[in-house]
């Protein structure tokens, strides 16, 4: 058998084992005859990043010297003097014929050949949701978030006891479920969310990334920033009486956070009336309805579609009632519907466009082995490693090496996927969130762009929108400056009419046309031709005022009529 006829390719053996001597391949020789000898000897010890590798390089041709003393020590035994073989002849002496005889044994050699280093994971057809936890501070929903992973097995024993034992030296007991979500000593010394918690898990069915949003007034910015990573929210409402009334009515959380997802475009509502073990709930059906029947006429005047898009669902995040399953017999037997995790997994699926131009607005960058990592959700078209994309605004080229999630390496990502991508072009200083990674079809960049705009409830101190009025704009993940440049029409929200040309000023509760400038570039697209980069919200003073969508970009065009 010649063994020059042979293929290899590395990757396949656990190359960081002790002792290991990686093999270098030999080049296929186009004739059966003996191609000359350049073998070579060497011990190293090898760390494979996790980027794609080529195998296809020569070895470097060694010297004499070093070629003589490699020929020694495989041409004569210990003791011996080494016996020089001739340059032009190879170490090993083949035949045609042993070609021939050993065919089989070639062909089992071939079976050994894997990929490049880089190894994917078979392309998985689970749909992938990003599922948002959101609602009042104190709801539970840092607590259900940690029960999901402890159901689906992603949390072992022992950690779970470290959580229980840290909760317990900071007299929080009852929150050690929150402490798989909560990580930082901040959060976990107060008692409250801050930064959106990420986690991954996985059903039969589907794969979910699980966003923990705060629910603190204070970080409703970092609640936004999930939300527009987001497919599926999950509002976290206490049974508790006296929590419901507080985070519902007026001041509370949970309305502005439903506004916010409604407008940043989430498809789907799943409502979880939790703490329905709490001495002063007992699982009682006539408190469960009425948190239904005073959440239901707020959810339609949002635009939710009650009967299609949100389920309710009473659970208990601390006992994991009806999380994974049912609750315990005689608990609630007046609840005939499906657990909070078999009714994500019965979710129709969401509709992506995967043949549109690629745009991944950024989350977040980092470093790591010398390549800028960036994080973000692909809204539309496909991204695979090896590919030439442009970071905007800028137009920056940048090469994909790598493309990851928390739990696997892909060789491609569509739509829906949360990803980090591993680029060369750029350094990671250089990336900001807001910007968007794009294809050679470009996002727009725009600093003005008309929109129809829902003015919610202006503030005490400013009652009156006009021409000049400043807001921060909070566009996917980009939080820019804006100010309003022109009221171009008020419009009749019964039929969506311009009912008059340029008003001087509009109030709450109204619906107009407008242009909005910034003061930065910023990427974003028409409602209609992508939602999630056209969809919008201002906030000023703490508070969102308005909720909007993109009708056109660039700077008005003024017509020579």
């Amino acid at each position: 058998m010649n063994p020059n006829s042979m293929s290899f390719t590395p990757g396949q053996w656990k190359m960081d084992a002790p002792g290991f001597t990686p093999f270098v391949p030999f080049t296929p020789s186009s004739s059966s005859s003996p191609a000359p000898a350049t073998t070579t000897t060497t011990t190293t010890t090898t760390t494979y990043a996790a980027v794609p590798t080529t195998w296809d390089s020569e070895p470097a041709p060694r010297s004499s010297a070093a070629a003589a003393t490699t020929t020694a020590s495989w041409g004569a035994p210990v003791g011996e003097a080494p016996q020089q073989k001739p340059p032009t002849e190879s170490v090993f002496t083949v035949e045609d014929d042993d070609i021939e005889e050993d065919d089989e044994l070639v062909e089992e050699v071939k079976k050994l050949e894997i990929a490049p280093q880089q190894e994917y994971v078979d392309e998985d057809k689970r749909e992938h949701l990003n599922v948002i936890f959101i609602g009042h501070v104190d709801a539970g929903k840092s607590t259900i978030s940690g029960q999901v992973m402890l159901s689906t097995g992603q949390v072992d024993a022992r950690t779970l006891e470290k959580y229980e034992r840290e909760a317990k030296e900071n007299n929080r007991e009852s929150w050690f479920l929150a402490y798989i979500m909560d990580t930082n000593e901040e959060e976990r010394a107060k008692g409250k969310t801050v930064e959106v918690g990420r986690a991954h898990f996985e059903t039969d069915k589907k794969r979910y990334t699980i966003l923990d949003a705060p629910g603190h007034k204070n970080y409703v910015p970092n609640m936004i920033g999930g939300a527009a990573q987001s497919d599926v929210a999950i509002l976290v409402i206490s049974a508790r009486r006296g929590e419901f009334e507080t985070g519902f009515e007026k001041g509370g959380q949970s309305r502005e956070h439903v506004r916010l997802v409604k407008t940043i475009g989430v498809k789907y509502l799943i409502i979880v009336i939790n703490k329905m073990d709490d001495p002063t709930v007992e699982w009682e059906k006539s408190r469960y309805d009425e948190c239904v029947d005073k959440l239901t006429p707020f959810l339609k005047s949002t635009g939710y579609n009650v009967k299609k898009d949100v389920i309710f669902i009473p659970v208990s995040g601390l006992t994991g009632a009806n999380i994974m399953k049912q609750a315990p017999e005689g608990k609630c037997p007046w609840y005939e519907g499906l657990p909070l995790l078999p009714t994500l997994d019965a979710l129709t699926p969401i509709e992506r466009k995967a043949d549109a131009p690629l745009r991944i607005p950024v989350v977040d960058s980092f470093k790591d082995r010398g390549l800028t990592v960036i994080m973000g959700k692909v809204e539309a078209g496909t991204v695979t490693v090896g590919q030439n994309i442009f970071l905007m605004p800028g137009k920056i080229p940048l090469e994909v090496t790598a493309i990851n999630t928390e739990i696997s390496t892909m060789q491609r990502a569509k739509p829906g996927e949360n990803i980090k991508l591993s680029v060369r072009g750029i350094e990671e200083g250089a990336v900001s969130s807001g910007f968007v990674l794009s294809d050679a079809n470009l996002v727009p960049c725009v600093t003005e762009f008309e929109c129809i705009l829902a003015v919610q409830e202006l503030s005490k101190e400013k009652t009156l929108m006009t021409a000049g009025y400043e807001a921060v704009l909070h566009l996917h993940t980009a939080v820019e400056e804006c100010v309003i440049s022109e009221l171009v029409s008020q419009i009749d929200p019964k039929t969506n009419k311009d009912i008059k040309k340029k008003p001087t000023f509009t109030k709450s509760n109204s619906l107009v046309r407008c242009r909005i400038s910034t003061s930065k570039s910023v990427p974003c697209e028409t409602f209609a031709v992508l939602a999630q980069l056209g969809r919008f919200t201002l906030r000023d003073g703490g508070r969102t005022i308005a909720m909007g969508k993109v009708t056109a970009v660039g700077p008005k065009k003024i017509s020579n009529k």
